[in-house]
């Protein structure tokens, strides 16, 4: 391949002009400097070429090196050439596609009007960018992210193109999964909480005259000593065909499950059926179920409502149900009830706060996060801190979590509560972080409604990758009773899994609850918060200071970090200090403060040790 020479270049007009002088110049020295003006000028020539030639094989390379994909094709969209990149995306090599349009790979997806849309953009503009599907050499079609652009010569006529494009299959997999994990439930692969809202939403606006929605909510009762008894993987494929038996009977029915042990149940009716209907699917779920070549009979317990009847508005509905399953429950299980007016009585005067609370929620300016740091006993150096909700009310100021948390948690608020918890948090760590602050780990508590709904690995992971932050930074704090509720299932394999990507997993108020040893035996846990309740009479009783240093010898065994909650004084604090606890939490170093308190406080505390 010849490679252009310029013309344009002294010594060449020099050489041209001393050529013929070699022949016809009479005088033998005059001929001999023509003759090495000529030589010095195809010298030039030549080290003109030399270096075409090193440019074009130093693109070559680069070319060579893409991981995008790049052609060179002809004004007729023809292959010129193809880099090594092209033939790993499509299986074609170069000596396939050279002379071949470009439009023979195209997947039969587009229609006319969008290869006319992208041939006049690309004419008109010089270059074009977006998504397009091709199909490989062996026939099957991906998706591609394109950049094409026009080259022109000297009167701006297009010569040529230049195509850069790299395969997105992978990146268009990840969405579709994450899609599907935001609206369905991993295990059942039926309609989650957030998809059955939003179903619930749609069949009310499209009920017609006569036509009324029956919801049933339905708690499998026992499922923790299903799963104790037979294993977590015979109580998750007893929840799947639990499920599928859900599904087929209910067949042009939204069912769907909201996590743990608790389906629902949605139908469009113009019969005036209910309680049969409820009574006939109690019947049908409570069959036995063969699993492990045993007959199991559940106990079912249901709490059912009725629109437009019982309200018009989702939200209202879904607390209405919970309202009746919870009641149903403090009959003792296993029955069933339907909401009446006289449960949401039951909540008054609690019912005004619970609409406050929703719209505190709705608003997001009276909810706050206040941060309590955790220390080093004996030198006072900052180790740590948890995160801690507070409720600003406009009219009756600060109310305490012990009122509110309840509420939300009966009248279906705390997943919400929980999702603005992890996005606030989250939120100030990364402001920290980029602040220059200490690098310390930020702890956030973690409620059962979080956990058995399924949505909160899919939580931290969209707030880790919006606020650029990793797992380390935050830490995850579980009550006793959290392990404990039925709704949730086993644990065990969930805490294992977020504890392989990173996050550390502490148990709060430990040893208030009933099988503290055998959870900390069982569960992948880094750290144990020693409830205030053992530490509120050191070290004056007995009792206690024997438990506290049994549990720290004890977690010393077992490799577990311990926080004493509630230090309040300095003889607690030198108590501790010499029982070998590392880390304390309490009114002796920092009452809960909110995030601009507790900057101006944070340079006169002694340098915190990196979390991270």
């Amino acid at each position: 391949m010849w490679l252009p020479v310029s013309l344009n270049r002294p010594l060449m007009w020099m050489a041209l002009v001393a050529l013929p002088a070699c022949v016809w110049i009479p005088d033998a020295a005059l001929r001999i400097v023509a003759a090495s003006l000529v030589a010095l000028g195809l010298w030039d020539a030549w080290r003109q070429v030399r270096q075409q030639r090193l440019r074009l094989r130093l693109t070559e390379d680069a070319m060579g090196l893409a991981n995008d994909a790049m052609v060179i094709s002809d004004v007729e969209n023809r292959v010129v050439a193809v880099n090594p990149a092209f033939t790993d995306i499509t299986g074609y090599d170069s000596q396939e596609m050279v002379g071949r349009k470009l439009e023979t790979l195209a997947a039969p997806r587009h229609d006319k009007a969008f290869y006319q849309s992208f041939w006049s953009t690309l004419k008109a503009t010089g270059r074009w960018e977006g998504e397009m599907w091709n199909r490989r050499k062996h026939g099957d079609e991906y998706p591609e992210w394109l950049k094409v652009r026009a080259i022109t010569d000297k009167r701006g006529n297009i010569t040529h193109f230049i195509s850069l494009f790299t395969d997105i299959s992978a990146q268009k997999a990840r969405e579709h999964d994450l899609r599907r994990i935001g609206y369905e439930d991993p295990l059942t692969g039926l309609p989650n909480r957030r998809r059955l809202h939003d179903l619930m939403s749609s069949r009310l606006r499209g009920l017609r005259a006569g036509e009324s929605l029956d919801m049933v909510l339905i708690d499998i009762d026992g499922l923790k000593s299903i799963n104790d008894s037979l294993g977590v993987e015979q109580g998750d494929r007893l929840l799947a065909r639990f499920g599928q038996r859900l599904a087929s009977y209910m067949a042009g029915s939204v069912v769907g499950r909201l996590g743990g042990d608790e389906f629902m149940v949605i139908r469009t009716t113009t019969f005036d059926d209910h309680d049969k209907w409820v009574a006939n699917l109690r019947d049908h779920m409570c069959r036995p179920f063969e699993i492990n070549e045993q007959s199991l009979r559940l106990g079912l317990t249901f709490g059912t409502c009725r629109a437009p009847e019982d309200g018009r508005d989702s939200a209202v509905l879904f607390q209405r149900l919970e309202s009746a399953l919870y009641s149903a429950k403090r009959l003792g299980r296993n029955n069933s009830q339907r909401f009446r007016p006289a449960l949401d009585k039951q909540d008054n005067p609690q019912l005004a706060l619970v609409s406050d609370l929703r719209a505190a929620l709705v608003s997001g300016d009276q909810l706050e996060l206040h941060y309590q740091t955790q220390h080093d006993p004996g030198s006072g150096e900052l180790v740590g801190m948890e995160a801690l909700l507070r409720w600003r009310h406009p009219s009756d100021g600060m109310i305490s979590p012990g009122d509110f948390i309840p509420l939300a948690e009966r009248h279906g608020l705390m997943a919400e509560l929980g999702s603005w918890v992890i996005e606030k948090a989250c939120a100030q760590q990364a402001h920290w972080q980029h602040s220059g602050m200490p690098k310390i780990t930020v702890w956030i508590n973690i409620s059962a409604l979080q956990l058995f709904q399924g949505d909160l690995e899919t939580q931290l992971a969209t707030c880790l990758e919006r606020y650029r932050l990793q797992p380390a930074q935050i830490g995850l704090e579980l009550t006793e009773s959290v392990l404990l509720d039925e709704r949730a299932g086993d644990m065990g394999p969930r805490l294992q899994t977020l504890r392989g990507l990173g996050y550390a997993i502490a148990i709060d108020d430990f040893g208030t609850g009933y099988s503290s040893l055998g959870y900390l035996k069982r569960l992948p846990v880094d750290k144990i918060k020693l409830d205030r309740a053992f530490i509120r009479e050191l070290p004056n009783d007995q009792a206690d200071a024997a438990i506290v240093t049994a549990v720290l010898a004890m977690a010393a065994g077992m490799g577990l970090e311990v926080v004493a909650e509630g230090v309040e004084t300095k003889e607690q604090c030198e108590f501790l200090v010499n029982a070998g606890c590392k880390e304390v939490q309490g009114f002796y170093f920092a009452r809960p403060l909110p995030a601009s308190e507790l900057e101006k406080r944070w340079a006169s505390l002694p340098q915190a040790v990196g979390a991270n």
